[in-house]
């Protein structure tokens, strides 16, 4: 399918609004003819342009078929009678009543139409809103590593309202202005054939200029979505790195790229500005010539007397036709627009179309409890072509407490998002209680599992809110339960609006040590068999780092437990250690062993304790 094909496709039902939309648009364009269509007979008839048996004969509707030529007929029947009995400004004022209520009409109908195109607009934008965030929710955690979250936000926000105005520029190209040239077309016609063929000359002219125009823009238009999405993701990484910039005296630094990506927007904006905007002055100077060649062309027919056409009719000819212009104008202004909307719809679709690297199996099921153990058999992960993990053999028994420690890159943080299959396994398989975890439903697989990180991901909510995330029926004393159970609950109740206080941004109003508590109360409320802790006190000051090990110790009773460890004074207590080294296991056993083997294991609890 087409890009433009599928935008479309996102919004169905059409059955719900277009019908409605064609059918009142239709009706504002009948009655915007109406109302110049008048302007003839009020010459002719009011202003007394005609001899009165030649008014008598445009008047005569005898031997007529219903038409065009009856319909008019009648009417200037109807104004001649209106006048004799009235007199020329009771007339005047007839005719006028009767403009303004044409106009009325119009402009209502136009008013309804975009009404009901507004409805079909936002349930559009709401459907690829919706799909877009759906799918890359779903992406795995290497498909972020690998983008800029900018970009994918300016993709959610500038590209979709791109595709807005690429919606609303299509109903003109494929209806509003095609059925306004083609209803001003066939009235005309009906006015004047000859030099209706005349005009219709110009068109293919018109078309092939604007064409051309806009086969440059498509190009300029990717280029310029994708400098935006560079510039929405420095604004990111500035304002929530505003501590560091600050420190290090950044700001002419980081300023001076914000500055030179706005630059490269701007150069290519100002380009896509000088093709778009040459449409429609060129469509306007073509239109223009059209009606001053129509005016030299139409005036020696009328003069020569070699037209059915008079004075007063070629007048409202040229009128109606110069209001072709505009919808001709705007349908080049439109194909422009579509352009655009295309470029940032294929960076839609692109996102739409990545596919979740982790998925359920057709043979998957539900795992409601853990039982018995984990077990690692000759796993392997390769990232990006580089080995990160290799030969991983290792089972972890209900209730043991197990510890990964070793240098930065040893592979500790990837071993232990393999568990909840954040990424999946390159070789060999993970399983519990002897079901491969492929073969588990990924989210029934992370219900067994609670993790607690570094850095602690707070939501700018609620302390409650935060401590019960994904949780909307939990009560109240539930919450508190788990904070006194995290050590938190006394902090929490210092703050100004106790529960209810609100984080901050990233959870910016509270320190490290708090954050981490309430990370560490979240999973309390979960409350998982298997907990995943990734170095959860490295970060933190030595009072913060007591209070949040005792709220570690509470959380990790009667569970089984993947420590990530950075102090190694922390998981001593470990029933297994396990010392990785470029991503094997190259050490196993309790911390007298390991302290016994005078390993690596030996020589990282020296380092440490200098």
């Amino acid at each position: 399918m087409s890009t433009y094909g599928r935008i479309i496709s996102y919004a169905k039902p059409y059955h719900r609004y277009f019908p409605q939309y064609v059918v009142f648009a239709f009706l504002a364009i009948i009655f915007g003819l109406f109302n110049l269509a008048l302007l003839e007979p009020l010459f002719t008839v009011i202003f007394e342009t005609k001899e009165e048996d030649e008014l008598l004969k445009m008047g005569n509707t005898e031997g007529m078929s219903f038409g065009i030529d009856f319909l008019k007929a009648s009417f200037y029947q109807k104004l001649i009678e209106f006048k004799e009995s009235n007199g020329p400004q009771g007339a005047l004022l007839y005719v006028s009543i009767i403009i303004g209520i044409s106009a009325l009409f119009s402009n209502l109908f136009t008013y309804i139409s975009n009404v009901i195109m507004g409805y079909m607009r936002a349930d559009l934008i709401e459907k690829i809103r919706n799909k877009v965030f759906n799918n890359t929710s779903k992406l795995h955690l290497g498909f972020f590593a690998g983008e800029r979250k900018g970009d994918i936000m300016s993709r959610m926000t500038n590209d979709v309202q791109e595709i807005e105005v690429t919606l609303m520029s299509s109903i003109k190209v494929f209806f509003r202005e095609p059925a306004t040239i083609i209803v001003y077309l066939t009235f005309l016609f009906a006015t004047s054939v000859q030099l209706t063929f005349f005009t219709l000359v110009f068109f293919p002219i018109m078309g092939f200029v604007i064409s051309e125009i806009v086969k440059r823009l498509k190009k300029k238009a990717i280029l310029s979505q994708e400098s935006l999405g560079r510039i929405v993701n420095l604004m990111d990484e500035v304002f929530g790195g505003m501590r560091v910039i600050k420190a290090f005296n950044a700001r002419d630094y980081v300023g001076g790229l914000f500055e030179k990506e706005t630059k490269t927007y701007r150069k290519i904006n100002v380009s896509m500005a000088r093709k778009n905007e040459l449409a429609s002055p060129i469509s306007q100077f073509l239109g223009i010539l059209v009606v001053a060649t129509l005016l030299v062309v139409g005036g020696n027919l009328v003069l020569n007397d070699e037209t059915n056409l008079d004075g007063e009719g070629l007048l409202v000819y040229i009128i109606v036709f110069s209001q072709i212009l505009n919808p001709a104008k705007s349908l080049s202004q439109s194909i422009s627009s579509i352009q655009r909307g295309l470029a940032s719809a294929d960076r839609i679709f692109k996102l739409i179309d990545e596919k979740p690297q982790i998925e359920d199996s057709p043979q998957a099921q539900i795992k409601p409890s853990f039982d018995s153990d984990i077990t690692f058999k000759d796993v392997g992960f390769v990232y990006d072509k580089e080995p990160v993990l290799s030969d991983i053999n290792l089972t972890v028994e209900k209730g043991q407490t197990i510890a990964l420690v070793g240098s930065s890159g040893a592979g500790k943080s990837t071993l232990a998002d393999l568990v909840p299959r954040f990424y999946d396994t390159t070789l060999g398989e993970i399983s519990i209680d002897g079901t491969p975890i492929k073969d588990i439903e990924v989210n029934s697989l992370r219900n067994l599992m609670g993790i607690v990180t570094q850095e602690s991901i707070l939501f700018n909510d609620s302390v409650a809110s935060n401590i019960a995330f994904a949780m909307p029926n939990a009560n109240k004393e539930d919450i508190i339960k788990a904070a006194k159970i995290a050590n938190a609950h006394d902090f929490i109740m210092a703050l100004e609006e106790g529960y209810d206080s609100s984080v901050g941004e990233r959870g910016g109003k509270l320190s490290g040590g708090q954050r981490q508590r309430i990370s560490i109360a979240r999973a309390i409320m979960k409350n998982p068999p298997i907990l995943i802790l990734d170095e959860a006190t490295s970060a933190l000051d030595t009072e913060s780092e007591k209070l949040v090990q005792e709220a570690l110790t509470n959380l990790m009773k009667n569970r089984t437990s993947i420590v990530i460890a950075h102090r190694l004074s922390t998981i001593q207590h470990a029933d297994l250690i396990l010392v990785m080294e470029n991503g094997r296991i190259v050490e196993r056993g309790s911390h007298e062993e390991l302290i016994t083997q005078k390993g690596i294991y030996h020589k990282l609890i020296n380092m440490q304790s200098v």
